[in-house]
């Protein structure tokens, strides 16, 4: 074994054993015996489960914060409207949020586990997410894209309540691919936040 794999062997075994039977019942030597490490090796990158807990947060949020930054950057050097930047923005966060499940399933049942100075750092960075998916709705309802008769924050709340259940209905062996079903969740929003006259333009 690599010295170089123990952060990425001890981080996907605490995922999986997290996401299968709990953070709170799940202990450091069962994470160790998965990751097939020692518990010194294990604590040379984390000092706790917390950190673990906090690690698994830290690479969901970074991955998607990361790839608003790309889909906004993108879509204005394109010269792409509101509506395209935010359907791409939207697709892509059902979609790395399916791609990344276990870590919204550990997400849901256990963020309310972590110490309260982690707490407010996560708080703080889907803080962060959302202001900048809220300021392209702010943008659209500007120039008469998106309803401007509820407030943005409702709309938010539209949405990322269907992300954030994924873990809870969504089924790999379900009939549709992520693709598609990226496209779905992300149609039915828009449909609901365009102003009356509005119509879409896709790809």
């Amino acid at each position: 074994m690599r010295t170089t794999n123990v952060h990425d062997q001890v981080l996907r075994a605490a995922l999986d054993l997290f996401a299968s039977q709990g953070y709170a019942t799940t202990s450091v030597q069962q994470i160790v015996a998965a990751a097939g490490v020692t518990k010194g090796a294990m604590y040379h990158y984390f000092a706790s489960k917390d950190d673990l807990l906090f690690a698994i947060y830290e690479r969901m949020l970074s991955l998607q914060k990361a790839r608003l930054d790309q889909l906004v950057a993108a879509g204005d050097e394109r010269g792409d409207d509101v509506e395209q930047v935010l359907r791409a923005v939207c697709e892509d966060v059902v979609t790395t949020s399916i791609e990344l499940l276990a870590e919204g399933t550990v997400f849901t049942r256990s963020q309310h586990m972590l110490a309260p100075e982690r707490q407010a750092e996560v708080k703080r960075r889907r803080r962060a997410y959302h202001d900048d998916f809220q300021a392209l709705l702010e943008r659209g309802i500007k120039e008469g894209v998106f309803r401007d008769d509820v407030p943005t924050a409702v709309l938010i709340a539209h949405f990322f309540s269907d992300v954030h259940y994924l873990p809870q209905w969504y089924s790999p062996a379900g009939p549709e691919t992520t693709a598609q079903l990226a496209e779905q969740l992300t149609e039915l929003f828009l449909r609901g936040i365009r102003s009356t006259g509005h119509s879409s333009r896709k790809d």
